[in-house]
C-alpha cells in the first residue's frame, strides 16, 4: 500500500544582523525614503481552471474525478457542491491536481466545482465550473467482500474481492484505482486479479499480528466494462490476530507450529501416499468445519471412491486437502504416508490445532515431489512478492 502525504510547505524567511541604522521594515528609512511611501506587494495571483469534467458536460459517471490546472498546487483549493449548495465531501490530491468525492456522486444531478487559487479573494484567482451526472444505468455490477466487518483473521489472510460480471483488462486498472486499502501499522502491499471475477490483496510479507486493516471499494458507478457500472461502495474493517505459523515437512513427517515466532507444538503427522500425494507449497486456512464427510464416490466410483465421517477438518486447497484428525492414521503418523493427499493428525492434535486456528492462517508442506498449483486454494503466498505485482493492473 502506498500511503500519500499532502504537505503545504512552509517558507522561512531568515533576516542577518546589520549596525546601519534602523532600516525601513523596523520603522526607520531606508535609502532615503519613508516606508510608508512604499506600497505594500500585492499577493501574486495563481492562474487555475477546471480540465474535468469540461464546463457544462451532461452524462458524467457518477465516480468522476475533478482535475484542474493551477501554477501554484500546493496552495490551491477545491469545493464541490451539489444542487442544494451544500459541499460534497472529498479529497484533493495535490500532487496529482485532483479530487476525489469520498463516496459516488448522485446520478443525474448538476454539481458545482470552486476552484480558488492563492489570492482566491481577488479577481482572476477564482474560477468556478458545473457538470450533471449520468441517469442512472440499468445495468450494474454487484461487488461483495468475502471476509465480513470487524472479523478477525489470520496473518496469511488475503483480501478478497468478488464481481457478479467478468471484468475486461480494460476495465481493471481504473477499478483498482478506487479500491484503496489502509493498514496500522504501514504495510506494503498489491491487489492480484486471481481471475476476471476476483481480485485478492496481501501484504509484501504476512500481515504484523494486531494489526487493523480496511479497505474501501469506491465503486459505485465506476465503468465496469461493456456499459456496466459498479452498483455500490463497500467498506470492510478487519483485525489480524496472533501470529500462528504451521510447517510440516515430508522427511520428518512432523509438524511445527510457532505461535508469535515462539515453537508452541511439535506434531507427528501422515501426508499424502505415493498415488495421491500432498502438495508441497505454502497454504491458508480458508475453511473450518468440527465435523464433515467427505465423500468421493460420486468422482471416482465405487471401486476407487470412500465416504468417511472426519473431524476437526480444516480446508487447505480447492481440490480437497484439508488439515484433520484421522484417528486411523494414528499408528504410523510420524512414519508413513498413508492419506489421500490431507496432513493427518491425531484426534487429539486435530482439536487442540481445530481450537488455536484461524482462517487465514499459513501452512507451509515440503517435500513431498508434488507442487502446489498456483490458484488451487488461496495460494496468494505461494509466489514470491515479484511475481504477485505483476498480477496488478496497475
Amino acid at each position: 500500500m502506498v500511503t500519500a502525504a499532502l504537505v503545504a510547505g512552509t517558507m522561512l524567511l531568515a533576516a542577518g544582523c546589520s549596525g546601519d541604522k534602523s532600516p525601513s521594515w523596523e520603522g526607520g528609512q531606508g535609502n532615503g525614503a519613508n516606508a510608508a511611501d512604499s506600497p505594500s506587494p500585492k499577493p501574486t495571483l495563481s492562474t487555475v481552471a477546471v480540465t474535468q469534467p469540461a464546463a457544462g458536460a451532461k452524462g458524467v459517471v457518477a465516480s468522476t474525478e475533478v482535475k484542474y490546472s493551477s501554477d501554484d498546487p500546493q496552495n490551491t483549493t477545491v469545493e464541490v457542491k451539489d444542487s442544494d449548495g451544500n459541499p460534497v465531501a472529498g479529497d484533493l490530491d495535490r500532487d496529482t491536481k485532483t479530487w476525489r468525492a469520498t463516496a459516488a456522486l448522485q446520478y443525474a444531478k448538476t454539481y458545482t466545482v470552486t476552484v480558488k487559487g492563492t489570492a482566491s479573494g481577488d479577481k482572476g484567482g477564482t474560477t468556478t465550473s458545473t457538470f450533471t451526472t449520468m441517469a442512472k444505468p440499468t445495468k450494474l455490477v454487484r461487488v461483495t467482500s468475502f471476509m465480513a466487518d470487524n472479523q478477525v483473521v489470520g496473518v496469511a489472510m488475503p483480501l478478497i474481492v468478488h464481481f457478479g460480471r467478468s471484468i475486461p483488462v480494460s476495465s481493471r486498472a481504473a477499478v483498482e484505482r478506487r479500491m484503496i486499502v489502509q493498514a496500522t501499522p504501514e504495510q506494503v502491499g498489491s491487489w492480484n486479479w486471481i481471475s476476471p471475477t476476483e481480485v485478492h490483496y496481501r501484504p509484501q510479507t504476512y500481515w504484523q499480528s494486531g494489526s487493523k486493516v480496511s479497505y474501501d471499494l469506491h465503486l459505485a458507478g465506476v465503468p465496469m466494462g461493456g456499459g456496466w457500472y459498479g452498483r455500490s461502495d463497500l467498506s470492510v474493517h478487519i483485525k489480524i490476530g496472533r501470529s500462528f505459523i504451521m510447517s510440516v515437512t515430508n522427511s520428518g513427517k512432523k509438524m511445527t507450529v510457532k505461535q508469535d515466532g515462539k515453537v508452541i507444538s511439535t506434531i507427528p503427522v501422515s501426508l499424502g501416499k505415493a498415488s495421491t500425494p500432498s502438495s508441497s507449497g505454502t497454504m491458508v486456512v480458508m475453511e473450518k468445519q468440527r465435523h464433515t464427510v467427505f465423500d468421493t464416490m460420486a468422482e471416482l466410483g465405487p471401486v476407487k471412491g470412500y465416504r468417511t465421517e472426519i473431524d476437526y477438518a480444516q480446508r487447505i486447497t480447492w481440490s480437497g486437502q484439508f488439515i484433520h484428525a484421522a484417528p486411523w492414521s494414528e499408528g504410523v503418523q510420524g512414519r508413513v504416508n498413508v492419506s489421500h493427499g490431507c496432513v493427518n493428525v491425531s484426534e487429539k492434535m486435530g482439536a487442540w490445532l481445530f481450537s488455536h486456528t484461524l482462517m487465514g492462517d499459513p501452512i507451509t508442506v515440503s517435500g513431498t515431489g508434488s507442487k502446489l498449483q498456483n490458484g488451487n486454494g488461496w495460494t496468494d503466498w505461494n509466489m514470491s512478492w515479484e511475481q504477485y505485482k505483476k498480477g496488478s493492473a496497475l
